[in-house]
């Protein structure tokens, strides 16, 4: 096992970590690594984007049909030399 020492840690969230901890029975450290655990494993592959997250949770009750919308040229600005 390897060990890691974090520099720099904001008091605040070492209190925090600390009333966590004690929350849950455990020590800061174990509570440290249990928190690192759960959001290292999740499987990077299997990440969905916001876009993706959307559609997934709206696909089920179908699509719109949207009407086509004319569009107009872009108009000539004139620019002054």
């Amino acid at each position: 096992m390897a060990v890691m020492t974090i520099r720099n840690f904001d008091d605040t969230l070492k209190q925090r970590l600390r009333v966590r901890a004690a929350q849950h029975g455990r020590s800061m450290e174990e509570e440290a690594r249990d928190i690192l655990r759960a959001v290292l494993s999740t499987d990077p592959s299997h990440v969905v984007d916001a876009g993706q997250a959307i559609h997934q949770r709206f696909a089920r009750l179908g699509g719109v049909d949207l009407p086509d919308v004319p569009r107009e040229p872009i108009r000539d600005v004139d620019v002054a030399p």
